[in-house]
């Protein structure tokens, strides 16, 4: 990943709640930062009921750390992107990160 973008990100993990009216709620926890070396973005396009959504993804390389699971969320760039796998190889994790747009 030479000459990739570097930037930071907030790591945030989901809690759920029950509201008052028996629904669910997700609140965001933070649980720290990290700096992420980006690879190139794609973008793909999935069919649903209501029309078409974007989905971009993106590898992000970072050292390696115990807090970053599947399914947590790093903010960066205007954004919120879920940590869909990851793999420590050599004490840096690679992540694979979704969103949808």
């Amino acid at each position: 990943m030479s000459g990739a973008l570097k930037v930071m990100a907030g790591l945030f993990a989901g809690l759920e709640s029950e509201t008052p009216s028996g629904g669910r709620a997700v609140f965001w926890e933070p649980l720290g930062s990290a700096w992420l070396k980006l690879g190139a973005r794609r973008r793909r396009e999935m069919s649903e009921a209501g029309g078409v959504r974007a989905i971009e993804t993106v590898t992000a390389e970072t050292r390696s750390d115990a807090r970053l699971e599947a399914g947590r969320m790093l903010r960066f760039g205007g954004g919120d992107w879920r940590i869909v796998s990851g793999e420590t190889v050599g004490g840096r994790a690679i992540l694979s990160l979704e969103r949808m747009r």
